[in-house]
């Protein structure tokens, strides 16, 4: 997927090292938690991250009581039919899954797996069909990257093809996700929010969630363009949001290729600095989308380089501190529990 940013060094980015570095009390603890948006990998995956990683994290002090697994390319077979390789991710992810019930720590209830929508409607029902075999309820969708850029600096190269979201195959794909009742998630760059749009457009059917605001970037090419990104990336937030079946997930801008920087920093940033820098975008887009169609997500471990857990979340809290309890818990809990179906 990408090449791991953290060495083994003390205090490189992202070690509990450094992280610990800034340390905060913990905002609001009595606010319920489901993060929607989390990945695991093996000891020897792009980012080594297990249960008990994802456990050190959740159990930091905020109050996380669920978590929904997305896609990282992680522990697909090693052979067997192509399309039925990532089914391997489900059943390693359904495996913590079951470790994680009754641990009286946070509890994966969630599965977003990987099929290429691209398959005739007979591969992709027997791929759909393997990934609910393994994962059972905890399957809940979809994702297939659609993030397409040839900047040669990014640390998360897209590997989508151009005008994937135009593709017939990807859209006839996205609505028999639909006909099934599960879900797609997008990742991909702001500059393809537009085509996005359309896409969802094309495919009112299918409930799509947003993942990372559509990654503006700002490394490369994309450096010192900040403001003229923001504009553009503001009205097309709104076009995206003018379709109801889309939701959108709030966080994993503290990627190194969003270009903050944190991650070369001798430490971390605090929470007031985080919501210094990318409060915008968080209140445009529950302005555009409303409370009830947005979640709060970590995006953990990749936003690990950049911040800790624990100050992220008090992060999150910070923004969200000017809405109401109901709609407090709209985007902390509500609408990952309704949209990913969680017990």
């Amino acid at each position: 997927m990408f090449e791991p940013l953290c060495k083994t060094a003390a205090m490189e980015p992202g070690t509990p090292q450094w992280l610990a570095q800034v340390d905060e009390d913990i905002v609001d603890p009595d606010q319920r938690i489901i993060d929607p948006h989390h990945h695991l990998w093996k000891p020897d995956g792009a980012i080594p991250y297990g249960l008990a990683d994802l456990h050190a994290d959740t159990g930091a002090g905020h109050k996380v009581e669920a978590t929904v697994f997305v896609q990282c390319h992680s522990s697909h077979r090693p052979d067997g039919p192509e399309h039925l390789r990532p089914v391997g991710e489900t059943e390693y992810v359904a495996e913590a899954a079951a470790e994680s019930r009754g641990s009286g720590q946070a509890e994966i209830r969630g599965i977003v797996g990987h099929v290429d929508l691209r398959l005739s409607t007979a591969l992709l029902d027997e791929a759909l069909d393997a990934h609910v075999a393994a994962g059972g309820d905890l399957f809940k969708g979809i994702r297939h990257y659609g993030a397409h850029d040839d900047e040669p600096t990014l640390t998360i190269p897209g590997a989508a093809g151009p005008g994937f979201f135009a593709d017939p195959a990807v859209r006839a794909g996205a609505a028999r996700l639909g006909d099934r009742g599960l879900t797609y998630d997008s990742w991909h760059y702001h500059h393809q929010n537009r085509d996005f749009a359309e896409f969802a457009a094309a495919t009112p059917q299918t409930t799509m969630i947003l993942d990372h605001f559509g990654t503006p970037l700002g490394v490369g090419r994309y450096a010192d363009r900040r403001d003229e990104i923001f504009a553009t990336w503001k009205d097309d937030i709104a076009a995206i949001a003018a379709n109801d079946n889309v939701v959108a997930k709030l966080g994993g801008l503290a990627m190194p290729d969003n270009g903050f920087g944190w991650h070369l920093g001798e430490k971390p940033p605090t929470s007031d600095e985080f919501v210094a820098a990318q409060e915008r975008y968080y209140l445009h887009t529950i302005e555009c989308f409303g409370p009830s169609r947005c979640m709060f997500e970590s995006n953990f471990p990749v936003d690990r380089f950049s911040i800790s857990y624990k100050v992220l979340y008090n992060g999150l809290k910070k923004i969200a501190s000017r809405f109401t309890e109901a709609e407090r818990n709209e985007m902390f809990f509500g609408t990952a529990a309704r949209v990913y179906g969680l017990d």
